[in-house]
């Protein structure tokens, strides 16, 4: 070892990283320290740790790589499992053919190369990178100490452990039989608990060719878990698909379910879809969390003043509030809370939906079944009948729903609905294109807003954070704009799963239509031109609102670019 630190102590000093003295001074007093001479340096500020890295990288003619300016793709990060990554804290970069690249931070340790080497059955391809960069992308790619729970607790391996010895089968008859504390039971039990314990919306269980890979989404993003094995993927899927009372012999057609699962005290709701694939069927299931749908206002994202114009918006007597963003922007959420907002003793509220994600007391929720002709047009034809003060339609998609809406907001309801479009004034162009009148909707739009999540910066390691160059021309900040603000990122840590971000609000785009608004929408001008009159009239853009929030300290700038993209500041 002391071989080692002198010959990269040489080199630090051939690099001109530090001087001959100082290292010579050093060598004492890291001796007396009962230290090693290199650590002895960076604990001093005499060389940085970027230094010691760029030195063994040259010790060993290797390149230094900086993984948090890396995206590795998943199939790459499978290429060495997760347990093995942490074991030899490698992280794999790229495969060639007969090759495997990966980046460690002390490339001397021949052992974890040649083990590698044998593991992989591929040459190794040497890069370089600091501990701290290698710490960080084992916890982004393979998951942080929490995400252990579900590969490496006990309970988690004596399940496996019976299950591969005993070789248990589910069958289309004798599925039902199967005991409560059965090992296959337990297992499927430990998945969901870790991932209400993770705080994750999804649980994604997909068959691929050699393995059965399992998959959370946290805060939005996809985080792989250990697998379970690939011999227990029919018994897995059987069991699920039991519990959520689908056809447990059906395999050629999608299906959807509900399972009520009890995490301590606590209930449950998973909405379960099955989907044939490949190499079998692939099951997604939404945790539906009740405690999101009692959010405030304020917990939802909006600032002070955007939450003013929002209060007044859902207490008006009738028109329509339209909510656009895609798939899994949170528009339910915001939906619901909105409810819950205006719920009273004296206002009756219907919902339509397909399905019901949530039970909410007080609400009247109906769900709409295609299959024996009760639609979203025929449910609000019945509701309307029920004398409501306020209807929520899970979504508008056709020119009769649209018809019947706008019918009952300009007949004394308020209407909340959602539309697939990317930002607020397309929502105009939207109904037109299904065949509403402009006069319709200009008539009964009372507010347009679009929104997406962002994550909001971990509270256990959130720090000071000085935006990149790049980050700054992306949002048009300026540096002036920086003498005030207060922009912040999270380092790193337990709390978050080593990701610096835990949890997820709105960043909004509204459009309150008045009476400027209302004869744009009339005249029929085109969408770009809508918006920019909605913007000189007030309206703040998607990206504007999270550059408000990253200058607040929220959230961070790489989170309000990626959230939106395309959309001019």
């Amino acid at each position: 070892m002391a071989e080692k630190d002198d010959y990269l102590l040489d080199l630090l000093v051939d690099l001109g990283f530090t001087a001959a003295d100082v290292v010579a001074k050093a060598r004492d007093e890291a001796h007396a320290a009962g230290v090693g001479v290199v650590d002895f340096l960076v604990a001093n500020k005499a060389i940085r740790p970027g230094d010691v890295t760029q030195a063994k990288a040259a010790q060993f003619g290797a390149e230094v790589v900086h993984l948090a300016n890396m995206k590795i793709e998943d199939d790459v990060i499978a290429i060495i499992p997760r347990d093995v990554a942490k074991k030899y804290r490698v992280i794999p970069l790229f495969k060639t053919e007969g090759k495997v690249a990966v980046a460690i931070a002390d490339p001397s340790d021949l052992n974890t190369l040649d083990s590698l080497h044998h593991l992989l059955n591929a040459d190794i391809e040497l890069r370089v990178a600091s501990e701290p960069d290698i710490e960080a992308a084992l916890a982004k790619y393979y998951g942080g100490d929490k995400a252990k729970s579900i590969g490496d607790n006990e309970a988690f391996k004596d399940v496996i452990q019976e299950l591969t010895q005993d070789h248990v089968e589910i069958g289309a008859d004798d599925g039902l039989e199967v005991e409560a504390d059965a090992p296959l039971i337990r297992l499927v039990n430990q998945i969901i608990v870790d991932a209400f314990k993770l705080r994750a919306s999804d649980i994604h269980l997909e068959p691929l060719g050699k393995r059965f890979r399992l998959r959370y989404r946290i805060d939005g993003m996809l985080q792989e878990m250990k697998s379970p094995p690939k011999q227990l993927q029919a018994s897995i899927i059987a069991r699920l698909k039991i519990s959520a009372g689908m056809v447990i012999s059906e395999h050629r057609i999608p299906q959807d379910g509900r399972i009520q699962s009890k995490v301590g005290t606590k209930l449950i709701d998973l909405r379960v879809s099955c989907l044939p694939t490949n190499h079998g069927e692939s099951i997604v299931m939404r945790i539906l969390d009740k405690e999101g749908l009692r959010l405030g206002l304020p917990e939802l994202g909006f600032l002070t003043d955007d939450q003013k114009t929002f209060e007044r918006i859902i207490a008006l007597p009738d028109g329509i509030l339209l909510v656009t963003g895609p798939t899994g922007s949170g528009k339910t959420t915001t939906l619901y809370s909105c409810l819950n907002f205006i719920n009273r003793p004296d206002r009756k509220i219907i919902t339509v939906e397909d399905p019901v994600e949530y039970i909410l007391a007080g609400i009247n929720q109906v769900q709409v079944n295609d299959i024996v002709g009760f639609t979203f047009a025929t449910a609000l034809r019945a509701i309307l009948r029920q004398a409501p003060n306020i209807v929520m339609i899970g979504e508008i998609r056709d020119i009769e729903t649209a018809s019947i809406a706008i019918n009952a907001s300009l007949t004394g309801h308020l209407v909340f609905s959602t539309l697939h479009t990317n930002d607020a004034p397309g929502a105009v162009t939207r109904l037109a294109d299904i065949g509403v009148k402009p006069f319709l909707i200009a008539s009964s739009t009372r507010c347009l807003m679009a929104q997406r999540l962002v994550r909001k910066i971990c509270k256990k390691c959130i720090a000071p954070y000085v935006p990149t160059d790049a980050e700054m021309r992306a949002l048009g900040i300026k540096q002036e704009d920086l003498k005030n603000a207060n922009v912040m990122k999270g380092k790193g840590c337990a709390n978050c799963n080593g990701t610096g971000n835990r949890g997820r609000f709105g960043i909004f785009e509204i459009f309150v239509v008045d009476d400027e608004g209302r004869k744009l929408i009339y005249d029929q001008v085109p969408t770009n031109v809508l918006r920019q009159r909605a913007r000189e009239m007030g309206m703040r853009t998607l990206r504007e609102d999270g550059i408000r929030k990253v200058l607040a300290g929220m959230t961070t700038p790489e989170e309000v670019i990626r959230a939106t993209v395309g959309d001019e500041t």
